[in-house]
């Protein structure tokens, strides 16, 4: 029985540090649209350019906390031999 409560322990732990990787990506994300919005103020004809970029950007950062909660819902919920 302990050994059970020993890994089931691990499994949250391990969850739990899977989504710190959420917190690396909101940064990025934050970073990206601070730098996007900062150019767009100093020269208004980039602001097509700078638009796609900034939103491409954001969809990568995007996909890379969704593959840490897909990782942390492995963890969770998937079949531990």
């Amino acid at each position: 029985m302990e050994g059970t409560a020993l890994i089931d322990a691990m499994r949250l732990v391990g969850a739990g540090l899977a989504m710190i990787g959420a917190a690396g990506a909101g940064i990025g994300i934050g970073l990206s649209v601070q730098g996007a919005l900062t150019g767009m103020a100093r020269n208004p004809d980039t602001y097509g350019n700078l638009l796609t970029n900034m939103i491409l950007g954001i969809a990568f950062s995007e996909a890379i906390a969704i593959y840490c909660l897909v990782i942390a819902f492995l963890m969770l919920f998937g079949i531990v031999p």
